[in-house]
C-alpha cells in the first residue's frame, strides 16, 4: 500500500538512486557493492531449494548427453546439462533441454492404454497384464513362424515374424543382452538399433 502513495518524483529518485550508474560514478564502487540493487539483492540462486542432484542420460537420440537432475524431496525441479560430460560438456540441444517439460507434462501418459482389436477407445490396464500380454505374444508369433530348417536341408532356427528396434540411450551392455535374447534365445532375424538409422 505504502508503495501506490509515492509520488512519481519520489519513485524516480529511489529508483535512480538504486541504479548503479550514479553510484559507481560518485565513486561508491568499493568491494562492487555499487553494482547491486535492491532487486539484485533479494536474487536467490534457482537451484537452492534442490536438496539432491542425480545424474541421467538425455532419452532422445544416439549422442548420450549427460544430464544433472534436480530434485527437492521426491520431486524434480530442474533439468540441465552436465558440464563434466566429454559429449556435451554441459549443454543440451532444445530436445534434451525439455526433457522437464515432458517429464511433468499433464498429456504425459502414465498408465497402460490398450485398445482391442476392431474397438473405438482405449481401456486402462494394469502393467503386469501388458508384460504378460507382450510375452504371450511374442511366443505365439515365434512358435507360429518358427523355420527348423530350410527346404533344402540346412538348419537355421529362426523366425522371420518377428523384429526388434533397441533404443539409442541403452548402453553396450543392454544392447548385448537384448541382442544375445532376440538372437540366440528368440530365433530373431531382424535386430536393429535406432543409434544405427
Amino acid at each position: 500500500m505504502a508503495k501506490e502513495n509515492k509520488s512519481l518524483g519520489d519513485r524516480v529518485r529511489g529508483a535512480f538512486a538504486d541504479w548503479s550508474i550514479p553510484k559507481q560514478l560518485a565513486g561508491q564502487d568499493g568491494e562492487s557493492k555499487a553494482a547491486e540493487s535492491a532487486g539484485s539483492r533479494a536474487l536467490r540462486p534457482r537451484l537452492e531449494e534442490a536438496d539432491r542432484i542425480g545424474t541421467s542420460i538425455c532419452p532422445y537420440c544416439a549422442v548420450g548427453c549427460a544430464q544433472l537432475v534436480y530434485a527437492k524431496g521426491n520431486d524434480i525441479i530442474h533439468i540441465e546439462g552436465d558440464p563434466r560430460s566429454p559429449i556435451n560438456q554441459g549443454t543440451l540441444c532444445p530436445k534434451g533441454a525439455a526433457t522437464l517439460a515432458w517429464m511433468k507434462s499433464p498429456h504425459r501418459l502414465m498408465k497402460v492404454k490398450y485398445r482391442a482389436p476392431y474397438s473405438d477407445r482405449w481401456e486402462e490396464r494394469p502393467l503386469d497384464w501388458a508384460m504378460d500380454r507382450i510375452a504371450e505374444r511374442i511366443k505365439q508369433a515365434r512358435d507360429e513362424s518358427f523355420v527348423h530348417k530350410l527346404p533344402d536341408g540346412q538348419t537355421v532356427n529362426h523366425t522371420l515374424a518377428i523384429a526388434e528396434l533397441g533404443g539409442a540411450t541403452l548402453g553396450n551392455e543392454e544392447n548385448y543382452l537384448i541382442k544375445k535374447l532376440c538372437s540366440a534365445g528368440l530365433g530373431m532375424v531382424w535386430i536393429e538399433n535406432q543409434a544405427r538409422v
